[in-house]
């Protein structure tokens, strides 16, 4: 692709694809250019670096949320329908996770996200600081829900640049762990148990478990102090 025919919006689009499969460590200037038909250096035309791209393209994702009417379905629900569309894209985009220890991240995109966080916050009594050390409790919360993803996500794709099994190094650390966990009562009840399997199998059921706790707890810390 020519240089004056390049975009940035098709720059930014390549490299959350190429993001999605290859993680941070799999993006570089080269292999960018290389799916957009163009050299790297075309792309530097439109950003300055690789830690300018990502800064660009982190930003952008937050955009892939939908902002829910709080006039129409109320504080709680629409705090609930946030923090699961975020915690849908972070795991769409395992390596964002991963980049907020590397970077420091901002822009239109977040800052969409966050305003909205505050006005769902405060339509439920939340005021000033109470809206948000909510709306960052929550924020940490799923960030923190989503790190299993992204490391999984990281592990499989070294485990098959090294050539080897993901799945196969699953099972056996599995059996490894299981081997250990024997020997404490309470997660031996639990490996006995038929519900393991079910047990084990969930996050989703987890991170709704914990969501719906921190929201109801927000909310009766809010109730007593008024």
């Amino acid at each position: 692709m020519p240089r004056d025919t390049l975009t940035r919006e098709q720059i930014i689009r390549t490299a959350i694809e190429l993001l999605d499969e290859e993680g941070l460590e799999g993006l570089n200037m080269r292999s960018l250019g290389k799916r957009l038909g163009t050299a790297a250096t075309a792309v530097y035309w439109h950003v300055k670096n690789k830690d300018d791209l990502v800064l660009l393209v982190g930003d952008t994702v937050w955009d892939e949320i939908p902002l829910p009417d709080v006039t129409t379905v109320g504080w709680h629900t629409a705090a609930t329908t946030l923090a699961t569309d975020l915690y849908t894209m972070l795991t769409r985009h395992p390596w964002l996770v991963q980049a907020f220890g590397s970077y420091l991240f901002y822009g239109p995109g977040k800052s969409r996200y966050d305003d909205h966080s505050l006005a769902v916050y405060e339509a439920g009594g939340f005021t000033g600081p109470e809206a948000d050390r909510a709306a960052a409790a929550v924020l940490t919360f799923v960030l923190g829900s989503a790190l299993g993803a992204s490391a999984t996500a990281s592990l499989t794709r070294r485990l098959h640049r090294d050539g080897g099994d993901p799945e196969e190094l699953m099972r056996h650390t599995m059996a490894k762990a299981a081997e250990v966990a024997m020997a404490f009562p309470r997660l031996r009840t639990r490996l006995d148990s038929l519900a393991a399997t079910e047990y084990n199998a969930t996050p989703e059921q987890t991170f709704e478990l914990g969501l719906r706790a921190l929201l109801n707890g927000l909310a009766e810390q809010r109730t007593a102090a008024n």
